[in-house]
This record gives structure tokens, sequence and C-alpha cells, in this order.
């Protein structure tokens, strides 16, 4: 496939996999809105931070590294070999489902029952929603390889409105059920999720569409683990790579999700905190899940197929090297301006919104500065998302396990960060660790791609500086909307109100304005892709 084939696929999928994080997150904010007038603090709490992270932590243990390495090249491979590899996830999940399950039941604190019942039940059915979903890995790699967009849309919106609709359902009926609802809501999420791309795939293979396509795998009897005569099981060049993404991806986890384990396994919250910290949490990674996230994972595959890894800059065929350091250029730009835009305006407008969306509750106490805080740290996300994009696509597997390492020690210096910041600030301290993980990372990526693109013409690292006067527009843009902030939110009644929200849109057309006048580059790559 040409390299701007797989461009412009790669911005399809992006753009695609963006508007299904938006619904998803839109679905999420309601439903949250909903229940809180329903369901206890403590109750969202354990559910979104306690569980959701006993899950997120076994599906990504047990197939980050192999996603990573299994993406990695060309779609043309053994397939046989890849597919054998990556049902290798699911004893891995059964593994860590089982450890950490054991884990949450006995060595953590467990919840009041008479406050979030039937805790035990949860934890089973959350690690084995986990096991369950990691059934379908192998059809989702084959999907994502070969760019299948429209199945990705279709299956993770199916799975999501399924689970909300039941969330909904048994909060009204049965609100005494406690954990149950959100338990039954998660495994039939895995279940919708799994069976879309079985269904899909078992309609797909031996049509006349596969066969036009080419598609290398024929028969679905193919997509299950095969045994090939003088021929060994997997594919051990991957398999090396996996294991090096493996060690990377445990660390990366604990970066990732630090706070959450903090809270975890330190107790310096309490689950009503920790309830009220997800819910702003959730509400401030608004555009880094569904903008930043959706550019990371789809122009990971772009660069992983348009340059090989491990070669250096003069090994490649220079073309795909030019297009390779335009489109990291501009997607720096890109995420640089969004990333800003969210930092200058999420600060003067953290109390207005937390007030809209959850009353008092959240716009009172430390809700306002953590969401200010974490308006700063979407701008780290948005930066780091490239670089680590382009940066994992090309490292060679020495170059990952010597960045291995470094993660190691940012791990241990991010989680003491984590504690000590907590004790002196609240969950506001868990912002700011992250800001400084975030930093470091971002400095490691920018290092690598400056040494990889210094022996030829190309600089993409010019991405992150913005226009001087777009530069100036911003400031000005903070310090207005600071003051409007001062004399009009957010006690002073509905039109002070309104008076605020008006300066901050005259404020953003006036950004927008000078943005489409100084970034014309960037606009044509976004109109073009």
């Amino acid at each position: 496939m040409a390299a701007q084939d797989v461009l412009g696929q790669t911005a399809r999928l992006a753009s695609s996999s963006a508007l299904l994080q938006v619904l998803f997150r839109v679905i999420t904010f309601g439903l949250n809105a909903f229940t809180l007038r329903y369901l206890s603090r403590e109750l969202i709490g354990v559910v979104n931070v306690r569980l959701t992270l006993l899950y997120s932590t076994v599906v990504f243990l047990a197939r980050e590294a192999f996603r990573r390495a299994c993406l990695s090249g060309s779609a043309k491979r053994n397939w046989t070999k890849t597919i054998n590899l990556l049902w290798l996830t699911v004893p891995l999940g059964v593994f860590w489902s089982v450890i950490l399950g054991l884990v949450w039941l006995h060595l953590l604190e467990v919840p009041d029952p008479s406050v979030v019942p039937h805790y035990q039940a949860g934890v089973v059915a959350f690690g084995l929603s986990a096991v369950i979903e990691l059934l379908g890995e192998p059809f989702w790699v084959l999907a994502q390889a070969h760019l299948f967009v429209r199945l990705k849309v279709i299956a993770e919106s199916l799975s999501v409105v399924s689970k909300c609709i039941l969330t909904v359902a048994l909060v009204i009926l049965y609100p005494q059920w406690g954990l149950y609802i959100f338990s039954l809501a998660q495994l039939l999420y895995v279940s919708v999720l799994v069976m879309c791309y079985v269904i899909y795939f078992v309609m797909f293979l031996g049509s006349p569409e596969a066969t036009k396509k080419s598609f290398p795998v024929a028969r679905v009897k193919a997509l299950l683990p095969n045994f090939v005569e003088d021929e060994t099981f997997v594919n051990w060049k991957e398999a090396r790579l996996t294991w090096s993404f493996f060690k990377q991806s445990f660390l990366k986890q604990i970066l990732t999700e630090g706070e959450r384990y903090v809270m975890t396994f330190l107790n310096v919250l309490n689950f009503g905190d920790q309830g009220v910290y997800d819910i702003v949490n959730n509400l401030g990674s608004l555009v880094a899940r569904f903008i930043f996230l959706p550019i990371e994972e789809s122009f990971y595959v772009f660069f992983a197929k348009v340059l090989e890894r491990g070669k250096t800059v003069k090994d490649q065929k220079q073309d795909d090297v030019a297009m390779a350091a335009n489109v990291l250029e501009l997607l720096l730009k890109l995420v640089l301006l969004i990333g800003l835009t969210i930092t200058v305006f999420g600060y003067a407008y953290s109390q207005l919104a937390l007030d809209i969306y959850g009353g008092s509750m959240l716009s009172s106490g430390t809700g306002p500065d953590l969401l200010r805080c974490y308006s700063l740290y979407v701008l780290f996300l948005a930066v780091n998302g490239v670089t680590e994009c382009f940066t994992f696509a090309l490292m060679c597997k020495e170059d990952v396990d010597r960045y291995n390492f470094v993660m190691l020690a940012l791990s241990f210096i991010f989680l003491c960060i984590s504690y000590f910041l907590t004790h002196s600030y609240g969950s506001v301290g868990f912002i700011l660790a992250n800001c400084f993980n975030m930093g470091i990372r971002i400095a490691h990526s920018i290092h690598y791609i400056y040494d990889y693109f210094k022996a030829s013409s190309h600089r993409p690292l010019t991405g992150l500086l913005p226009s001087p006067v777009l530069l100036l527009v911003y400031i000005i843009s903070a310090v207005i909307t600071a003051f409007s902030e001062v004399l009009f939110c957010c006690d002073k009644g509905w039109m002070a109100r309104l008076i605020h929200i008006s300066t901050g849109a005259l404020c953003f057309a006036a950004t927008l304005v000078t943005m489409f006048c100084t970034e014309t580059k960037l606009i044509h790559f976004v109109r073009s892709q």
C-alpha cells in the first residue's frame, strides 16, 4: 500500500475514532450526571477507580505489548504465527485476573457493605470481563492492521450504548443492587464488543469482498491457534519484540494510572473523594480521550507502516521520510494548538463547567482547582501522545530495552512524588505529579526525534513552535477571561454567567480567526485529510 494511501486511511481512522470517543464521553458524562442523583459518591468511587483499575490493569498488561509488536511493520506477514502469538493474551489475561483479583479481595481495604454492597461480586465480574475482552484480540489486531474503520466504530458504539441502557435501567429499577448493576453492565459491554468482531469476520472471510482485497486470512478456522508442521508456533522476532514491549507496558501502566494506584494501595483519599476526583478527572480528560488518543493510536499505525523499525533515516525511502516528517510536524502543531486552547480557556471556565455539570458538590472545594490543573496537564498529554507515537513506531528492540530502564526510574520517582504532593495538596497533587511525569517523557521523545532526523534536512520539531502572533492572542485571551471570571462567575446569577460565557466565546473566536490566518499549512492538512 502506498504511503499516501496509508495516510488517507489513517486520517479517516483517527477522525472516526475521535467521533466515536465523542459519543462515548457524551454518553458517559450523561450517565455520571444521572447516577450522581441516584447513587452515593462512595459507590461511584469504587466502580470508577477501584474496579475499573482492576479491569484496565489486566487488559493492559495482557495485550498492550502484543498490540505494539503485531501492528509494527507491514500487514504482509505470516498471519498464522501472528494470530498464534495474539492468542497468548488470553492465558496471560487469566493469570493477571486471578493474581490481581486476589489482591483486590484480600489485601486492599474492603468498602463498607452498607454503603457499597456486593464488592466481592464486582471484583470477580470486572476480572472476568477483562478475560472475555481478550478473546477478541486477534480479531481486533487483524482489523486494525487492515484499517477496518467502520467495524471499530460499529462495534464500540453498540457495546457502549448497550452498557449505558442496561446501567440506566438497573439504576432506576434496582438501585439497591449496588455493584451488581455495574458488574452486569460491564459484562454486557465486553460481550457485545467481542461478538461484533467475531460476527463480522465470520461473514467477511470467504466473501467476494475478502477475495477482491486479497485478504491474508481465508477461513474462520485460521483465526484460531494453528500448529504448522516443521515451523515454529510463533514468529520469534515478534515474540522478542513483544517481551520488550511487555516490560515497557508494565511501567507505562504505572505511569498512566499512577494516581489510581496510589489512591487504591495507599488510601490517601477516601472512596467519596475518589469518586469526586474521578468525575473531575473524566471531565478534564474529555479532549485527551476523544482527540489525542485516536490520533496516537491511528498514526502509530501510519508511522509503523511508512517507515521501517530500526533503520536510520538515510536507509529509509526518502519520499516516505519526507511524508512522515511533514505529517509529524503538522500533528505536533495540531495537538499543541488544541492543548494551548484547552489550557487557556479551561482555567477561567473550570468552576462554571463543574457547577453546571454537578452542582455545588463538584464546584465547591478542590474541584475547580483540580480541573484548572488538569487543563494544563492536557497540554502535556497532547504533545506526549504524538511524540511517543512516533518514537515507539520507530524504536528497535535495543532502543525499547534502553527506554525500559528510563521508565523504571521514572515510575519510582513518579509514585514518590504523587504520594508526597498528595499529602501536601490533596488530589491536586496527582495532577502536578502527572505533569512532571509527562514532561520527562516528552523530553525523551523529543531527543529521540531530533537524533533521528538530524542526518536529514527535515525538522519536524518546528511543529512545537506556534506563530508569535497566535501566542500573543492566547495570552490576551487568558488575561481577559481570568478577569471575566472574577467579575461575573459564578455566584452572581445567570445573567453574569452569560456575560462570562460571551466573553470567552469572543476570545475563542478571535483565537480561531488568528489560527486560520497564521497556520495555513496546518489548516490545509486538516481539510485535506
